[in-house]
């Protein structure tokens, strides 16, 4: 064999797979789900994780596609409006909307969607959508300095809870939905919704192991 015909066997033997790429390629895994695989924290309901669908200052509606566990892009916003703050839903609860429970988190920076946060409740803004009960959990980013020490919704300045309002009051209005507004709750309500819908998964979880 010339030194030619050498130098082409070398370029292309085929290398050898690292031990640990050529185990997990033989594994069949399946992608953990948000929703469900996602411990919901050991300091809940008072403090939860988070999985952000929507970050802080987007157009774009992302939502979990509740199949897959996958973030999928639902819809532009049709008004001139941006997310106030980073929001998505609390894992391991259940509304009666058939969804987890909605949260927005106030924090300093925004936060790509699929991640998750450890969140801190204020407080609850009753919301109806459309003629549907659609309430949103207020939290702040436990681990974010600059508000971390908030503890109830009332601590907040009016102007930002004007401007949360002021979107949910006006995100739809374009798509000729209707949305309502409520006052906004104190801590110890957002405390008893968490747990409620805590309790709803744990039953709904019960039910579908007993089929």
């Amino acid at each position: 064999m010339t030194s030619n015909e050498n130098a082409v066997g070398e370029k292309n033997r085929v290398p050898k797979l690292n031990e640990r790429i050529l185990s997990s390629l033989s594994r069949r895994s399946v992608a953990a789900h948000p929703w469900h695989d996602l411990e919901i924290g050991p300091d809940a309901p008072k403090i939860f994780n988070c999985v952000v669908e929507i970050t802080k200052g987007s157009k774009v509606k992302y939502e979990l596609d509740k199949k897959t566990g996958l973030i999928k892009v639902d819809r532009i916003l049709y008004s001139s409006v941006v997310y106030p703050h980073n929001y998505g839903f609390i894992p391991r609860t259940l509304c009666e909307d058939n969804d987890p429970m909605d949260v927005l988190v106030l924090m300093q920076e925004p936060v790509l969607p699929g991640c998750f946060l450890r969140a801190k409740a204020i407080g609850l803004m009753p919301m109806i959508d459309q003629g549907e009960k659609d309430d949103k959990i207020i939290a702040v980013c436990a681990d974010d300095p600059e508000y971390k020490h908030y503890n109830d919704i009332k601590e907040l300045p009016p102007h930002r809870l004007s401007e949360i309002r002021r979107f949910f009051e006006d995100y739809k209005k374009n798509e000729n939905k209707e949305v309502a507004v409520n006052d906004f709750l104190h801590s110890g309500v957002a405390l008893e919704a968490i747990q409620y819908s805590m309790d709803l998964y744990a039953e709904y979880i019960l039910h579908t192991l007993r089929r």
